[in-house]
């Protein structure tokens, strides 16, 4: 399980990504599609991530992502192996 401070980091990546208002709440449990996500916005935000934890995620692993929480564990991941 990713630590909480990732999980609102990426929270607030997405927030701004989706242009959602500051009283949207996201959570690590929120669906990147309930937000209203569809596959290009799914693709941005994947970018934003790559560039504000200095990773990079490959496409078969991008496409795992569902959550917030999934999005979170992965970069947790990926900081780890770097």
């Amino acid at each position: 399980m990713a630590k909480p401070e990732t999980v609102d980091k990426v929270c607030e990546i997405v927030k701004k990504q989706l242009a959602l208002s500051d009283d949207s709440t996201v959570t690590g449990e929120s669906k990147f599609a309930a937000l209203g996500a569809d596959s290009l916005d799914t693709v941005e935000i994947v970018m934003s991530l790559e560039e504000a934890f200095g990773i990079s995620v490959e496409e078969e692993s991008a496409q795992s992502i569902a959550t917030v929480q999934d999005a979170a564990d992965l970069i947790e991941k990926l900081v780890e192996a770097k």
